[in-house]
């Protein structure tokens, strides 16, 4: 596998082709369905009838948060050999996963405004790294990822408002003040990983095509860094020193290993704007 570290350093994102077989890709649109369907424990998630079609079913979501809390086969992609491998050239020998995102993205469901994902998970060391897995073909048409190359070098988190514009995008608010020009789409076959920094500037628009575009996405950082995620000075601890601890160890050593593990985030569905399943 090669691999182009000074370009990712460069660009702030990078595009590695087949890194997910064809055998794991089936797996994991089947295990999808099988969450859709509620055939996990999930208190979020209703089973379904039986004489209701897959593609019914995995149609009433945009985004299941964290599945690797529901299956084990998620659980297994999020620590996926290749993936770990490549995290370790990226953000160092040790890595930890502290959230997954299934998203379905049916026809006409909306995308996400401009982010970037550190604004959401802080470090404190700026190794927030993104691991994008096309599960489906990603192209315009059906809303594949917008990057703006280079927009994460200078560590600036860029102020959020309210996108107004429901049928585009999700409920999540739209960074704004920087110059578009220079967006590029990531258009990939299924099986492609896009491994991206959490300072990246990067959107989604609407599927405007006739078929899914499914993608697991999971985020990673440096394991020796603490993870100050929801810290809330009124409850009594110093930023500099909270540490999220709901996370899974990707690769190397966890130095706060002895700290355990605190299952702390849930399963949680992304809620959307009903219009934006009007045509346009």
């Amino acid at each position: 596998m090669t691999l182009d570290v000074s370009a990712y350093q460069q660009n702030g994102f990078l595009v590695l082709e087949g890194l997910i077989s064809p055998e794991e890709l089936e797996e994991l649109r089947r295990d999808a369905i099988r969450i859709c369907r509620g055939e996990y424990p999930c208190e979020q998630i209703e089973p379904l009838p039986a004489d209701l079609t897959d593609e019914e079913a995995i149609s009433r979501f945009l985004c299941i948060h964290q599945p690797h809390k529901l299956s084990p086969v998620m659980r297994r992609a999020v620590a996926h050999p290749r993936i770990a491998e490549v995290l370790s050239r990226l953000i160092g020998p040790n890595v930890k996963c502290m959230q997954s995102m299934l998203f379905i993205k049916p026809p006409r469901h909306p995308g996400q405004a401009w982010h970037q994902d550190e604004f959401y998970i802080p470090t404190r060391d700026r190794s927030l790294t993104g691991g994008w897995i096309a599960l489906d073909e990603a192209t315009i048409e059906n809303g594949c990822l917008w990057v703006i190359p280079g927009s994460h070098r200078t560590g600036y988190l860029w102020p959020q408002r309210d996108h107004g514009n429901p049928r585009e995008f999700d409920w999540a608010g739209e960074s704004h003040g920087f110059d578009e020009g220079t967006a590029l789409p990531v258009e990939c076959p299924a099986g492609t990983v896009v491994f991206f920094n959490g300072y990246l500037l990067h959107r989604s628009l609407k599927n405007r095509s006739k078929r899914f575009r499914r993608v697991l996405v999971n985020h990673y950082m440096n394991a020796f860094s603490l993870l100050p995620w929801h810290a809330r000075t009124e409850d009594g601890v110093h930023c500099a020193a909270a540490d999220f601890r709901d996370v899974v160890l990707v690769a190397g050593q966890d130095p706060y290993g002895w700290k355990g593990v605190e299952e702390k985030m849930d399963i949680f569905i992304r809620p959307f704007d009903p219009s934006a399943l009007m045509e346009d």
